[in-house]
């Protein structure tokens, strides 16, 4: 009987930890200022680089900085995509994602987990180039 109500309680514990972030959209601009390429594969874009990266993130109106992230990524088609794996830091937690991001165009991501604020976080992440360069990126976190 106590092992029942030790996991119904953790169980209502986690499920009102997740409530608080639930359905939440959260929109900020990622600045692509710290990035490092790795040429492990051939000479050139190849199958198997390596992108890393620690770059401010903004507000929705991208001009206060919220926080950071940092990740990597590793080619896997030459010319079309990336695999990402990233953590978004922000005060009140984290936000883990992954998933393919194209060279062109909008990418999709799943989001994976969190801690602190976003503990048991999960949901998708759509990523749209600001501009061609691209200058920024557009991050809309859906948390569900």
């Amino acid at each position: 009987m106590n092992m029942l109500v030790r996991v119904f309680g953790a169980a209502t514990l986690a499920a009102a930890t997740f409530t608080a972030h639930a359905g939440e959209t959260l929109k900020v601009v990622e600045r692509p200022v710290n990035e490092t390429t790795v040429d492990i594969g051939a000479k050139g874009d190849s199958v198997g680089d390596l992108l890393t990266f620690a770059n401010p993130v903004f507000d929705a109106d991208n001009k206060v900085q919220i926080g950071s992230d940092q990740g990597y990524c590793v080619r896997v088609v030459v010319g079309k995509s990336w695999e990402c794996f990233w953590t978004l830091l922000l005060q009140k937690g984290q936000i883990t994602v992954e998933g393919p991001f194209a060279d062109a165009g909008d990418s999709s991501f799943a989001i994976t987990g969190g801690t602190g604020k976003y503990v048991g976080a999960k949901g998708s992440l759509k990523l749209h180039p600001r501009d061609a360069t691209p200058t920024g990126y557009d991050f809309t976190y859906v948390l569900k």
